[in-house]
């Protein structure tokens, strides 16, 4: 494993009068930033603001994509056609790079969110129409995506830049995947634990699974949920572990180009 790896966040999920996540101390932890692309979360000004202050900090751009379903934030299942999923991400690209253009930073990347994320990981049919929808867009923009998915095989079959992504707050099973968020041990909330797991990654190319066994997972970023009630601390005691470790901190585009 290289001693090299990107932190990012999910953020820009506010819209309204609704707040979600505590961007400002975020921020300046990380360094990529995924961004509500106005689907499941974020709105123009938010979009904008987000857009604004991570180019301020150096933080690469990116457009977070998900389902058309604000009252379940974007998590609950939807049987889209693939047309429906590709047209959806163009627009949603699209609306986020409304703001990079016109402030004139550069879009960094593309990560699908919740439930879309986590469907296109096994479903090759929805991958290959999320990777169409960024193709269609700019055939530079990097995928983010989980190691051994559909998605990150779709991105790779398409001539796509592909990187790998590994979640320090959240549970694994055995497989690789995700555990549920209905099950316990899905979202994990002590910073120590969780920095821990983040150098473990990296340096050992590991995370612990539930069932108490190890799974390999080669990763290019690490996530932190902006949404989950202690990702300042989190990310703080990740990065802070990590530095510590001697391992750098990159933007993905850094990372992929060497």
């Amino acid at each position: 494993m290289s001693a090299v790896i990107d932190l990012n966040c999910d953020l820009g999920e506010s819209f309204g009068a609704y707040t979600i996540g505590m961007d400002e101390e975020t921020l300046p932890l990380v360094s990529s930033a995924n961004i509500a692309c106005g689907f499941h979360g974020g709105d123009p000004r938010v979009m904008e603001r987000t857009v604004q202050r991570a180019a301020a900090l150096g933080v690469g751009i990116g457009a977070h994509v998900g389902f058309p379903d604000r009252v379940g934030f974007g998590r609950r299942e939807i049987h889209a056609t693939a047309d429906e999923v590709r047209t959806d991400v163009i627009y949603q690209i699209g609306a986020l790079y409304a703001f990079c253009r016109a402030l004139g930073v550069e879009l960094q990347h593309v990560k699908p969110h919740g439930a879309l994320y986590n469907q296109a990981a096994r479903d090759a049919v929805l991958a290959r129409a999320v990777v169409a929808g960024i193709a269609a867009f700019d055939r530079q923009l990097i995928v983010l995506a989980p190691p051994g998915s559909e998605l990150a095989r779709a991105a790779a079959e398409a001539g796509l830049p592909v990187a790998l992504e590994g979640f320090a707050d959240r549970g694994y099973n055995p497989d690789g995947s995700l555990v549920s968020r209905r099950q316990p041990g899905a979202v994990l909330h002590d910073p120590a634990e969780v920095a821990a797991r983040a150098e473990r990654m990296v340096r050992e190319g590991k995370v612990r699974a539930v069932d108490g066994t190890d799974v390999a997972l080669s990763v290019h970023s690490l996530c932190i949920h902006g949404d989950n009630p202690a990702s300042v601390s989190l990310a703080r005691a990740v990065r802070q572990r990590l530095e510590a470790a001697g391992v750098g901190i990159r933007p993905l585009r850094a990372i992929l180009r060497g």
